[in-house]
């Protein structure tokens, strides 16, 4: 996945590169684990029309994202240090991004198998959880927003046609 983010990074441009970066989202990473993660408690109150409409949102807005980060990615080298597979499933992927002025990044994922084959559900830089900084982030926009998720999925949607 790395290696394709890479790719990625030195071929494509805009909307382009959000698609591909997309792609790498749906296939590469648990999204619904992560929208649940990040909307909390929040989850269980949004509706099923919600949570249909905030994980596209979050994909769209993720991809946009990551596609916008992906210029570092493009002159780094990275390094697996080492993977932890644990008895329920769950693997920590840990690595190192070295920039080309060789300042380093420690990068870990946690991936989950839930059948459909090996997906990120977290990933955590320099030790933060990007999970935890979500919804972290969603919970206080929600709050701010009279405790309803409405105005965290327009907001999303609004984001990702930006």
């Amino acid at each position: 996945m790395t290696s394709q983010l890479a790719d990625i990074a030195r071929t494509k441009s805009g909307p382009s590169r959000d698609a591909a970066v997309r792609e790498v989202l749906r296939n590469s990473f648990d999204l619904a684990h992560i929208a649940r993660v990040a909307l909390g408690g929040y989850w269980s109150q949004a509706s099923e029309p919600q949570r249909a409409r905030f994980l596209v949102a979050l994909e769209a807005a993720e991809a946009r994202a990551y596609g916008d980060r992906l210029a570092k990615l493009a002159t780094s080298d990275v390094t697996i240090d080492k993977v932890d597979a644990r008895p329920n499933g769950v693997s920590m992927v840990k690595a190192v991004f070295t920039q080309a002025n060789g300042e380093t990044t420690r990068i870990e994922w946690e991936v989950h198998d839930d059948g459909r084959g090996a997906r990120i559900a977290d990933l955590k830089v320099a030790g933060i959880s990007m999970s935890q900084i979500k919804r972290s982030e969603f919970n206080f926009y929600i709050q701010g927003n009279g405790g309803q998720v409405e105005p965290l999925v327009r907001e999303l949607e609004a984001r990702a046609s930006r």
